[in-house]
């Protein structure tokens, strides 16, 4: 195979390649009535349907991925009881992922995972 024709296919296989993440990781919320908000969230290079995807991709970088590291974030959370199950599964740079935890509402699950499940 000539070399320009050669350069031509993979020109053509690197444009048509869907783009690669290192990181490809879907967050849930559910509620107790069972209502559900999910979201995707890719990182390197940041993407998904999560709205503020660029936010949440640099705070699970600052703890490599790690759910149970994320830091308390200091916001002022009403005292209303209706909790929320936060649940993110797939993988960080070739780990799996598999993070669950419930809080009291809403507000306390964005205070205790740095926001990053903050996508109502």
């Amino acid at each position: 195979m000539p070399l320009s024709t050669f350069a031509a296919v993979a020109t053509l296989l690197a444009v048509a390649a869907p783009a690669h993440h290192d990181s490809s990781l879907t967050l849930t919320l559910r509620d107790d009535a069972g209502r559900i908000a999910s979201v995707t969230l890719d990182c390197g290079p940041a993407g998904g349907s999560h709205p503020q995807h660029d936010r949440a991709c640099q705070t699970l970088d600052s703890v490599d991925g790690d759910f149970d590291r994320l830091p308390q974030e200091q916001l002022l959370c009403p005292m209303i009881y209706a909790p929320v199950t936060a649940t993110a599964t797939g993988h960080w740079h070739a780990r799996p992922v598999g993070f669950s935890r419930s809080y009291p509402n809403q507000c306390s699950a964005n205070a205790g995972t740095a926001s990053v499940f903050d996508f109502s």
